[in-house]
């Protein structure tokens, strides 16, 4: 067939007159350019796509989700290289895994390097004792062989032990340093509410529940990996050198050219595996992003699973899900495609041709070797020269086989090296950001809306990158009031809601906080407890424990009913404040709740207790809550809006009976009886403070469709107030504040 195909390409170019140089030249040309284009095409496509700055994943991620990416692409790819950059984060780290010279993981390194190096000798013994069993068969020395045979299965023993030991201190280091690294990952996470801050007021880890389990666990398992992947190969290298050589000064050859000509290949070979070798440790980094983009997904679908059930949304959810599966196959195809030609060219280069390399290395002593016999007594015979240089020829091919291997695992470790440089940075990334945020220092994309409030007369200032800069200050108060002196209310996204609030709130005087949806009312309570910071002006407040906020959807924490009632004290916590489970029946006899301790089956009953109890048992357990810690304030937020109107007026008349001071955010009239002064937001930056006028007409709450009222008082008098520079007490008299807008 081949033969025809060829005489007819001939008749062809005989019949057009056109040589065969001209067409071979021009074949060679078309695929010299046409891989070329293959090379040089998805470069300059992912060249042009980045400069859009939307944080797409690309053109070859179609219906991709938008995973952001906040550095520029140059500098993505310089942190997942193998820099200086790289070795510092490591060695960061390290100090964090081994803490000490006498500490555990020192002591389990330490007896994994000692098996590491005891492996490497047993393997040169038993490729030498290899080379003794054969010699023994070329000579027909039975005798000899069977006590070899049996030096052979009793060297077994060992290695083999120590080979199941190495995988164990492997596994074991890589959990020594996972546990040290979670548990200085847990310290920073849980300082000073750094968990709320992170997702709240920080944009740069997305996933943190992915990094502190996944990413770290993936990082110290190729730290632990790595080192016996290294320490193992650079063992070999070295005693496996010194026992060829000495094989070969027996056999008289040269001792220099063997090894010059193995530095000579496996120089080559390391330049070449060096210029194409992909950048894995970004491909293997953004695999992990995407892997924990899609867990937040099913982590959104399981978290608000009710909600998504009312709207029928599963068709939406579906959607969702499907993209981020898609790109992460996209990614870790784009990985598969890489290694695929990767690992051609390694094999091609480490087995082929470093085999050919090792026996001309093999067969240099032999050929060129001037001791072509044995050396047993002074006399030699033909058989003794043969399994003379049968031994010597078992042996180096076993060490070669060796110290090939050893240096293939040091040459394909580099790519191991890249891609730990993707889990070092996505590990040290997240502990930065950690240590970061605890000390107050955010990073997140600026949203430029301040909902009409002019930026002009804003006291927050903001950096060369649009980020505000925290000026405010928060001190303690010492007579127990809360007072805001032109604090600014501004959102985690840069979002202006009021631009100056100046207010002050004395124990005693119960506050209503209202106003229209996104106008600053919940963000007024975060900003007093502490959750949200102070970009400018001053705070004042009584210590945080003197503070107790209770949101619309209470969280119900894992354990016992006693525990959904103390939290988040402890039995211990509770014991040392002298109360009794007898105190927390009548706790919960306040708030309505006595008869669940009967019908759940007692304190000491578990249970998934956010799907046990109803909505508006959860927000009287809320309220208990408040009873219990006894605080100075009560921040309440929405919290009995599933409750009946008697029993909230039980609940707020209690907390006022027992001296809680309240700050209310509610939209029920039935609760404005409880209060004495009002905070109103007009949802465009102006605010008003002042008593709460209620009809004198009827001891009964005004009508839903009426709105609390402010006691009125002249322009002047307003202004007047509103341009003092003393925070107004609302205890020493009728008073009323306006902002400048």
């Amino acid at each position: 067939m081949a033969g025809v195909v060829s005489k007819m390409w001939d008749d062809a170019l005989l019949k057009y007159n056109v040589p065969r140089e001209t067409v071979g030249r021009a074949v060679a040309v078309a695929a010299v350019a046409a891989y070329a284009a293959k090379l040089s095409v998805p470069r300059v496509r992912r060249w042009l796509q980045s400069g859009d700055d939307n944080g797409q994943p690309g053109a070859d991620n179609n219906n991709l989700p938008p995973i952001k990416k906040r550095r520029s692409q140059v500098d993505i790819k310089r942190m997942h290289r193998v820099n200086k950059e790289f070795l510092l984060q490591l060695e960061k780290l390290l100090r964090v895994m081994i803490p000490g010279v006498w500490s555990k993981e020192s002591a389990l390194l330490g007896v994994h390097t000692l098996s590491l190096a005891a492996r490497t000798f047993l393997s040169i013994y038993v490729a030498a004792l290899e080379g003794h069993i054969v010699k023994h068969i070329v000579r027909r020395d039975a005798r000899s062989f069977m006590l070899m045979l049996l030096r052979w299965f009793a060297v077994a023993i060992p290695a083999t032990f120590i080979n199941s030991a190495i995988r164990f201190l492997e596994c074991k280091l890589a959990l020594a340093f996972r546990s040290r690294l979670v548990d200085h990952a847990y310290g920073l996470y849980f300082n000073d509410q750094t968990y709320y801050r992170v997702s709240n007021l920080d944009g740069r880890v997305e996933n943190a529940d992915h990094c502190l389990t996944d990413d770290i666990s993936a990082f110290t398992s190729s730290v632990a990996h790595l080192y016996s992947h290294i320490t193992k190969p650079l063992f070999d290298c070295a005693l496996v050198t010194v026992a060829l050589a000495q094989s070969t000064h027996q056999m008289g050859a040269n001792v220099v050219q063997g090894p010059l000509l193995a530095c000579a290949v496996i120089t080559v070979t390391g330049h070449i595996l060096k210029a194409v070798s992909p950048h894995f440790g970004q491909l293997v980094s953004e695999e992990a992003n995407r892997k924990g983009y899609l867990r937040a997904i099913h982590s959104r679908v399981i978290a608000n699973a009710e909600e998504i059930a009312f709207y029928n949304g599963q068709k939406v959810e579906l959607n969702h899900l499907r993209r981020a599966y898609k790109s992460l196959v996209f990614q870790m195809n784009k990985i598969f495609r890489q290694r695929l030609w990767y690992v051609m060219l390694e094999q091609f280069l480490m087995k082929y041709v470093w085999s050919g390399t090792g026996l001309v290395m093999v067969s240099l002593p032999i050929l060129t070797g001037a001791r072509q016999a044995g050396t047993g007594h002074g006399s030699s015979s033909s058989s003794d020269s043969v399994s003379q240089r049968t031994q010597y020829f078992t042996t180096a091919k076993n060490l070669l086989v060796s110290g090939g291997d050893a240096v293939e695992r040091l040459m394909s470790s580099y790519k191991e090296i890249v891609e730990l440089a993707g889990y070092t940075a996505r590990v040290a990334e997240m502990l930065q950001v950690f240590e970061e945020v605890s000390r107050g220092e955010y990073q997140r994309t600026a949203v430029t809306n301040s909902k009409g409030v002019h930026t002009q007369s804003c006291l927050v200032q903001f950096n060369s990158e649009g980020q505000p800069l925290i000026k405010g200050r928060i001190l303690e108060s010492k007579d127990g009031s809360i007072r805001l002196e032109e604090v600014p209310i501004v959102t985690p996204n840069c979002d202006i809601v009021v631009s100056s609030l100046s207010i002050a709130v004395e124990p005693g005087t119960h506050l209503l906080i209202t106003g229209p949806n996104g106008c600053g009312k919940s963000s007024l309570l975060r900003i007093l407890s502490g959750l949200w910071p102070i970009y400018a002006g001053k705070l004042i407040r009584p210590a945080v424990c003197s503070m107790f906020y209770i949101p619309q959807r209470p969280y119900m924490t894992l354990g016992n009913l006693r525990d959904q009632v103390i939290y988040p004290d402890t039995v211990q916590e509770m014991a040392a404040k002298g109360i009794a489970d007898t105190d927390l029946e009548n706790i919960l006899a306040v708030v309505r709740l006595r008869h669940i301790v009967t019908r759940e089956g007692g304190w000491d009953v578990e249970a998934d207790w956010k799907d046990v109890l109803s909505g508006g048992e959860k927000q009287r357990m809320g309220m208990a809550r408040l009873f219990y810690h006894k605080p100075q304030f009560a921040l309440l937020d929405e919290c009995t809006s599933a409750v009946s109107l008697d029993v909230e007026g039980a609940m707020y008349q209690a907390a006022k009976d027992a001296g809680i001071t309240l700050l209310t955010i509610t939209h029920r009239p039935s609760l404005w009886k409880f209060h004495s002064h009002i905070l109103q937001f007009d949802g465009e930056g102006g605010w008003k403070f002042g008593p709460l006028e209620l009809h004198e007409s009827s001891p009964s709450p005004a009508p839903v469709s009426e709105t609390p009222r402010i006691m009125p008082y002249s322009k002047k008098e307003v202004l007047e107030t509103a341009g003092s520079k003393n925070v107004p007490s609302v205890n020493g008299g009728v008073t009323e504040l306006a902002s400048s807008a």
